[in-house]
């Protein structure tokens, strides 16, 4: 008999054709067909960051009776739907609450494996219904999963948009910022160009210099006239700005 050294329940008596079928690892989730038996490999819940997976074992011995790790039936593959149902929920839950994006990337880390755990686990337990057409336990089982997974697929979907949704605010946000500074100094712009003339003109004749006998008693005309010249500038700089 073939030596598979994986964490099986003591209490499974495998037969040999499950047995030549398996590894020294659980493997992705399925169901193995023997002759007469069925093996369903299922992964606990993943946890974020941590690639490897737990596996949970379920066998239907040959009399048809079904085996979880811990005795006879199959109340533990409803329980490990409850344990995924809640890892989703409490995800939702800090997606609904949270403004830190931290928290985020958290709840983004966690919903992707738990997406393709789901989605792998419905995928098993199909295979265990073609094989079993008639198990109305198990179809249940097989629609809540779907259920579970459409909720982990709904979580992933609501997590990237809450993220391309905060990237958008962010750079709406700054595009304002920009805008509202970019007035700020068009404005001291033309405040600084609309006195220009002003003080250039007063650097000129307020030089330590000899002038023009007919510059004297003219300060009043010299002042206007800059600011006038100040003004026109002021008009051609907003105009050509609208």
């Amino acid at each position: 008999m073939t030596d598979v050294k994986i964490n099986m329940p003591t209490h499974y008596a495998l037969e040999r054709d499950l047995l030549e079928q398996l590894s020294g690892r659980p493997g992705h989730q399925r169901c193995v067909v023997g002759r007469d038996e069925l093996l369903l490999v299922l992964h606990e819940v993943p946890k974020a960051g941590v690639p490897e997976r737990d596996a949970v074992f379920f066998w239907r011995s040959r009399d048809g009776r079904w085996f979880q790790p811990d005795g006879e039936g199959l109340k533990g593959l409803g329980d490990l739907l409850d344990r995924y149902a809640k890892a989703i929920d409490e995800n939702e839950e800090i997606l609904e609450k949270t403004d830190e994006a931290e928290d985020l990337f958290r709840v983004l880390k966690h919903a992707g494996p738990l997406t393709r755990s789901s989605r792998n686990m419905v995928v098993a337990l199909e295979q265990v219904l073609a094989q079993e057409p008639d198990d109305r336990l198990m179809r249940t089982y097989r629609d809540r999963s779907r259920e579970i997974e459409r909720a982990a697929e709904l979580l992933h979907a609501d997590g990237r948009e809450t993220l391309l949704f905060w990237q958008a605010e962010a750079a709406e946000e700054h595009t304002k910022s920009a805008t509202r500074f970019g007035n700020i100094l068009f404005k001291l712009n033309l405040v600084t160009g609309f006195f220009l003339p002003l003080v250039a003109f007063g650097g000129l004749f307020g030089m330590n210099v000899d002038l023009p006998e007919f510059t004297q008693g003219m300060f009043w005309w010299i002042f206007l006239g800059a600011l006038g010249v100040g003004g026109g500038l002021l008009c051609y700089v907003a105009k050509e700005r609208r």
